[in-house]
This record gives C-alpha cells, structure tokens and sequence, in this order.
C-alpha cells in the first residue's frame, strides 16, 4: 500500500477511563470565525458600526439559547460565563463577541478621532476593554475540555489585544513583544496545517508586519529591538517550551490525512475515527490468530469504511448546496472520498488473499484441491484483478504514472496466479493441452513482473514459478498416457463397430470401407426378432358384484282410468249410452 500518514491523534479504545475524560471535546477555530464574520457583517468596506451591530446580536441570541440572560427590562443581573457553563462550546463565543464587539467600537472611534481627538480616550478604554474580555476567554479555553490548538489561537488572540491597546498607548517595547508572540503562534499554526487553512494564518501574520515595523522604527535603535527580542526569549523561555508541547500537541490532534503527496483536512469526526483505526489495523490483524478472525475483522473494518464513504458523499452534497461554496473544499472533499475508496479496495484484496489462503489450507490438509474449490480460487483472483482495475479509474489518479504503473505490475503479477489455478481446472478435467497453454501464459507474466514487484510477492511468485513447472511435467505424463490409452480405445471400438450393421450405428462416426463393396452390412435381413411388451386388456368385473339400490318406496301408485270419468262416467254406465261398444 501506498505510504499514508494521519496527522491526528486520539487516545486509544483500550486506554483507562480516567484518561479518557482528559480527551479535549471542543475545538474552536477563533481566527478562522472572526475573520468570515467581518468578511459577511460589514469590514469588507470597512463599516465598523455595522460589524458591532452584528456582535451585539450574536451576544444576545447566545446568551438567550444559553440561558445567560442578564435580568430583564427592569432589572439587570450580571451573569458571567464560567467553566459550569461549558456544556457547550458556543458557550466561548460570548467573550469572544464581547472582544470583537469593543475592538469594532474602538476602530470605528479611530476613524472618528481624527475629526475629534477627545475621542481617542473612549478609544483606548474600548481596547482595554477589549483586552479584558479576551483574558477571560482564554481563562475559559485553558480548560481540558479544549485541545492545543483552541490554546494556542486564545493565547495569539489575547497578544494581539493587548499589542493593540499598547501600540495605541505608544507602549512600543512590550506592543512589539506581544505583537511578535501573536505573530510567531500563528506562523506556528500555519506549518501544522493543511494548506487549504494555513492560508488564513499566513496573512494574518503578514498583517502584523508593519505595526512590528512601526513600533521598531519608535523604539529607534536596531540593536536595541535585536537586544529586546533577545530578553523576551530568555524571559519567555517557559512560554516558548509550552508553545512547542502545545505545537506537538496540535500536530498530533489536527484532522488532516497526507496521501499521494497531498495533504487534505478531515473534519468529520466519523472519517477521522476511521482513519486512525485504519492505521493501527494492520497491527491488529497481527494479534489475530486464525484466519477466521482476521477475516471478520476485515469484513467489520470495510463496513466502517463504508460509513466513512457515506459520510464523505453527505458532506460534498452539503458543500454543493451551500451558497459560496469553496472550490478547493469540493477538491478537499473529492480527494478525500477518492482515499476512502482506496482504502476499500485494498483492504478487499487483502480480504480475498485470506480467504484463498484459508481455502488452500483447508484442502492442503486433505493432500488434494476439488475442482469446485479451485473455481472458487479462480473466482477470487478474479475479483482481485478487477478491484486493481477500480483503482486505476479512481478519480484525481488518472494522470499519476507511477501510482498507475505499479497497479499494472500488480495486476500482472495476480494474473499470473489466476492463469495457474486456471490451468488446474482445466487437469481436472483432462485438457491438458488447454492446461499447458495457461501454465505458460503464468510464465509469461511472472517474468515480466517478477523483478518489479515487493519482496513478499516477489517471493510467492518464485515459489509459484517451482510449482508451474513441477505441473507441467505432470500435465505432459498424463497427456501421454491418456493418448495411448485413447489409442487403444479406439481400436476396440473400432472393431466392433466394423461387426455391428450400418443401422445400428448411425450415430457414431466410422469410416466403412466394406459399405462401398458388394457384400455392404447395411442391415441383417431378416432382422432379429425382439422382445415387445403385450398390449393390456381391461376387463370391467367389478360391477356383477355391485348390488344396486332399489326405489320402489320412492314410486307412487298407479291409478284405474276408469275412476277418473268422475260421475260423467256413472251416468253413462246407467243408462247405456255413452259407453264403449264392444
């Protein structure tokens, strides 16, 4: 696999839970929310008045979700943020609103100073004011509830306030040491990070310059300032030893992931808890002591990765969507969705060398390999080489020649176990000339790759070369054996198909010559007699012995026509006429 390096720690799953709850759970990017608020509520064209506005309604929509409402419209009741409070993080954006919101103020009375100079002392007490607000942010952000880099942007933003409010006294020494130690923490910042948010803080830096240089100018003497900045490092040398643990600590927290010499942010926190599982797994396989279970935890870890590409694709649609959307975000995003993916595949082919490996070993033990289990074989190389191709088209590697040569070695070098095992199915089922031709095309590719490939494949392929040619020699015995027995069986079979008459074997191929002679055995006349089966008779004798059922009870008597006349009948019969003669 392609070196990877994940700039950012965490403590691990088996660590005490006492160190546990030291894990840093909030993390603030103070410059970077500063700044997108000026660039969106009005210093954009320098409208101080409209940015203080802003702060001042931030202040209150925190506090009222917060619950940090200071007394009603009677009466006031002063609630400061305190470390009981920090159930959240926006908790923090009330000092530091307050900070921004008097450091607006003071820049919109600069403007106005020049017309009114009374209004420079409302401008220093608005700086103080400022600076006051931004110590107990820091006090509040020195908690463990937040990491080093938290630290370090509150310790840089309160050297900045106070260079501020000293540089507007005309305090030059200590304005230029403040302004020096805001400046050095953030060049510190910018080596850590990514390139996409170093930016940010390389300007930052570059706006420090000139009040460094106006300041210098007043102090007058260069030696004096080389001589200053001398002292300030001998009596700041405990500050400068915890700026580099809180540096150390800040490289290792960050989210960032280098790969394919690109370094790109990881900011959800799903991706990154992948990540760093993903770097300590191979170690974990090794604690693994079957198969079996090293294969389940690939299959557990790929499903991870899963989610983590899921989470990816949630957050570029959400990138897609927003208004002003960065494009070297979007890049971010696609390039980190593009490692994943890496990642996926090449844990797949390590997945499916396990599982040929524990196929080989279970059927090693019994001495032979199935038919049926050596397509399995060949299936899994199958779906290796075609993972190899998915890496190739993955997206933003196109154009990288070396990553695309080494994924042609390594298929080449696959292929060549596939057209082995290839050729073993094909023994089985006795093509061996079939099994010869895939013996040498595994040759051909073996000799191809076999000094560009890494030392564990370099190995297996020259075991694997040993083996080909073992079961070339084999496969030819057997090609020659079977031949002569082939032979033998056709001289049998041809004699008796020379006795049998053309009828009896129309279906067989056979080369008669005595068909074309005077005597021809076409067909024996008169032919055999053959055994037929009879044609059945079926003889109905069941029914003399079914008594049937009588329905006298059921018929109803019979009546005298002559009762029928009625009295018309008797009056005939009185007088004698009317009656039937005889």
């Amino acid at each position: 696999m392609s070196n990877q390096t994940v700039a950012n720690e965490s403590n691990k799953e088996n660590a005490p839970e006492n160190e546990e709850k030291k894990i840093p759970i909030f993390s603030i990017e103070i410059l970077k929310i500063i700044k997108e608020a000026q660039q969106q509520h009005g210093l954009r064209h320098n409208d101080y008045q409209r940015y203080r506005g802003y702060c001042t309604r931030r202040i209150r929509r925190l506090r009222k979700v917060m619950h940090l409402q200071q007394g009603d419209r009677r009466h006031f009741r002063k609630k400061n943020v305190t470390e009981t409070n920090l159930t959240d993080e926006r908790a923090v954006y009330i000092p530091l609103m307050l900070a921004e919101r008097a450091w607006s103020y003071a820049m919109q009375l600069r403007v106005e100073a020049n017309t009114e100079p009374r209004k420079k002392f409302h401008l220093v007490s608005r700086l103080r004011k400022a600076s006051s607000y931004a110590i107990q942010l820091q006090k509040l952000c020195e908690s463990e509830k937040f990491d080093a880099r938290t630290q370090l942007e509150t310790q840089a933003y309160v050297a900045w306030c106070e260079g501020m409010l000293q540089f507007e006294l005309q305090e030059w020494k200590p304005a230029i040491e403040n302004l020096k130690k805001a400046q050095m923490i953030y060049e510190k910042l910018a080596s850590a990070l990514n390139e996409e948010d170093a930016i940010l803080y390389r300007n930052r830096y570059e706006e420090l310059e000139p009040s460094l240089r106006f300041c210098a100018y007043n102090i007058g003497n260069e030696t004096d300032v080389n001589q200053l900045l001398h002292l300030r490092n001998q009596a700041q040398g405990d500050l400068l030893v915890t700026l580099d643990t809180l540096m150390a600590q800040t490289r290792d927290s960050l989210s960032e992931v280098t790969w394919r010499n690109r370094t790109v942010p990881v900011k959800n926190s799903r991706v990154r808890t992948f990540l760093l599982a993903n770097r300590d797994f191979n170690s974990l396989l090794d604690k693994c002591t079957t198969l079996a279970e090293k294969s389940d935890s690939l299959e557990q870890h790929l499903m991870d990765c899963k989610d983590a590409m899921l989470a990816i694709r949630d957050d570029i649609k959400t990138e897609q969507k927003m208004d002003g959307s960065s494009t070297s975000s979007a890049s971010s995003l696609q390039y980190l969705h593009t490692y994943l993916s890496f990642i996926r595949l090449e844990r797949s082919i390590q997945r499916n060398l396990l599982l040929i490996e524990s196929a080989l070993e279970s059927d090693g033990k019994q001495g032979t390999i199935g038919s049926k289990k050596l397509q399995d074989i060949t299936r899994l190389y199958e779906i290796l080489i075609q993972n190899i191709l998915e890496e190739q088209q993955l997206p933003g590697l196109e154009d990288d020649s070396d990553f695309q040569e080494k994924l042609i070695i390594k298929a080449k070098a696959y292929k060549a176990f596939r057209c082995y095992y290839i050729g073993q199915s094909l023994s089985t089922l006795h093509r061996w000339r079939d099994t010869m031709a895939m013996y040498e095309r595994a040759l051909h590719h073996i000799s191809s790759v076999i000094n560009q490939v890494d030392d564990d494949l370099k190995t297996r392929l020259s075991d694997l070369v040993n083996t080909i040619e073992s079961s070339k020699y084999c496969a030819h015995a057997q090609s020659v054996l079977e031949q002569d027995n082939e032979e033998e069986l056709d001289s049998l079979k041809n004699a008796k198909l020379q006795k049998m008459p053309l009828t009896k074997r129309l279906d067989e191929y056979y080369e008669d010559s005595s068909v074309l002679g005077k005597d021809p055995n076409v067909i024996k006349v008169p032919p055999e007699m053959e055994e037929i089966p009879c044609k059945p008779l079926f003889f109905d004798v069941a029914l003399n012995f079914v008594q049937l059922p009588t329905f006298k009870k059921q018929q109803q008597p019979t009546s005298d026509p002559a009762n029928k006349e009625g009295i018309s009948g008797f009056v005939k019969g009185l007088w004698g006429w009317g009656g039937k003669k005889k």
